[in-house]
């Protein structure tokens, strides 16, 4: 048996797989954010670590035997948060997250500190990732950096307080403007830049590697055996990349989570950073990926559930499973800021085109518009570099919405795929980077593609629509820009 957990921004996924790659069982728990001025974005670290331990506790409790017959374990993460902590091990302040915008003025002197930074990270320096955050602590808070000892991501810091050891996989550290991305290690040239040095960074291993072991004390609550292996595990998108059979350079899926994520497996370090496209290291040796992130993909829609106190599916019922054409109101789904392709933290959200007509499906339906125009955004960001995607499969929360799905299709003009398992896709994949470490086993063999439960295709009239319904939206971000 095998343990994959997903340490997200809104909770913890853990899930058990057997042998055959079949889900046994699933357990989730709940995270909070914080939020204590604008553009920040903080979590409590050991929040992270009692919600891994209370969902496997839940695996334990349900299903005991084959929780204790766990041999490997994979860990899958938020990626960018910045976990600092002293010569203890412990942290010395709340993480500052992907989706924290502070650091705006830290990337600006980032790039001119270390001007070979787009050639060596292969991506802007953009206040998400970890790297201006230290020139941000630095700056601001002195005499806690003065304190730093080590720097882990979200699942390292889990990592380490699970088994001891300080490790970082090649997919999570690519995302920290730290690392040689095409030569896998870290950089000594963009660590100096931030007044790091080697010694402040975790050991680096692929995601496929033995990393640590569990400590006995967890494995004993856990009834489990003395050597259960903890993979390196990925960065959240590379681990759903793996969950997603996405091993083959030209695979690609469009992951609707908190956050938005176009994804593309390529066979070699392709950096594209003047369209704000992410370069990054795929979980597994001799590979890499391409990406373009939007800040709030299905956020937007649980933002308005929240402001409208109604669920989710309650705004959704209503309109069915497709629309015959674009909502009448226009929706930027800026609410924490943009990556690809603006990189502006201080981007904002819109309802724009309002009128006394306009009703709580017309605002539901333009949030799901808004989140796949920026979706088409980032899909012409990618093919700057590369061929065009002509097909892909969904998955995160967002891809549970068979609406949701038909309207992407129809936005941006390709075969869309609803994918069994779809929700869990990071947990699963974790689950089988932790199998490839614990066994031994090809890649090939185990990370085989899910089954396609539902295909989208364009439908011609709507995609005509909808073409003229995005020029007019991609009017929107200069015009409230300016």
């Amino acid at each position: 048996m095998f343990l994959g957990l997903d340490v997200g921004t809104s909770g913890v996924k853990a899930v058990l797989e057997d042998e055959t790659g079949a889900l046994i069982a699933s357990a989730a728990r709940p995270l909070a954010l914080s939020h204590p001025q604008p553009l920040w974005s903080e979590q409590n670290p050991d929040h992270w670590v009692e919600a891994v331990i209370g969902a496997v506790d839940d695996l334990a409790r349900a299903r005991p035997r084959e929780t204790a017959a766990v041999s490997g374990i994979g860990l899958s993460g938020q990626m960018h948060g910045a976990t600092l902590l002293n010569r203890t091990g412990r942290p010395l302040r709340p993480a500052i997250l992907w989706n924290d915008g502070r650091s705006q003025a830290e990337c600006a002197e980032l790039e001119r500190r270390c001007p070979e930074l787009h050639a060596i990270a292969g991506n802007l320096a953009m206040p998400g990732f970890t790297a201006p955050k230290l020139v941000w602590v630095a700056k601001h808070e002195p005499k806690i950096f003065a304190e730093v000892a080590k720097v882990l991501l979200p699942k390292a810091y889990v990592r380490y307080r699970l088994s001891g050891e300080m490790v970082e996989d090649m997919s999570d550290a690519a995302g920290t403007l730290w690392l040689d991305v095409g030569a896998r290690r870290w950089s000594e040239k963009l660590l100096a830049a931030t007044g790091l040095g080697l010694d402040h960074m975790p050991r680096l291993v692929e995601g496929n590697e033995r990393s640590a072991v569990l400590s006995p004390e967890l494995a004993r609550r856990w009834g489990m055996g003395a050597d259960v292996v903890i993979a390196g595990g990925a960065g959240d998108n590379a681990a759903s990349a793996i969950g997603l059979g996405a091993i083959t350079p030209g695979d690609a899926f469009l992951s609707l989570g908190t956050s938005g994520v176009l994804f593309r497996v390529t066979d070699r370090f392709a950096p594209a950073p003047e369209a704000a496209v992410h370069a990054f290291c795929h979980a597994l040796g001799g590979l890499w990926h391409q990406m373009g992130v939007m800040l709030s993909a299905a956020a937007s829609l649980a933002w308005l559930a929240r402001l409208l106190e109604t669920p989710e599916a309650a705004l959704l019922t209503p309109l069915g499973i497709s629309v015959e054409r674009p909502s009448p109101v226009q929706f930027l789904p800026y609410l924490d800021g943009e990556r690809t392709p603006h990189n502006d933290a201080h981007a904002a959200g819109a309802f724009v085109g309002l009128r006394s007509a306009a009703g709580r499906g017309d605002l539901v339906q333009a949030v799901l518009e808004g989140v796949a125009f920026a979706s088409r955004d980032m899909f012409a960001a990618l093919a700057r570099s590369a061929q065009p995607i002509t097909e892909l499969d969904l998955v995160g929360g967002g891809s549970r919405s068979l609406l949701w799905a038909q309207i992407m299709a129809d936005v941006l003009g390709v075969t869309v795929h609803r994918v069994e398992e779809g929700e869990v896709g990071a947990a699963i994949g974790a689950s089988r980077l932790g199998r490839l470490a614990a066994t031994g086993a090809a890649p090939a063999d185990v990370c085989r593609k899910p089954q396609r439960l539902q295909s989208f295709e364009p439908r011609a009239p709507q995609r005509a629509a909808y073409d003229a319904a995005y020029a007019q939206w991609r009017k929107l971000y200069p015009a409230l820009k300016e």
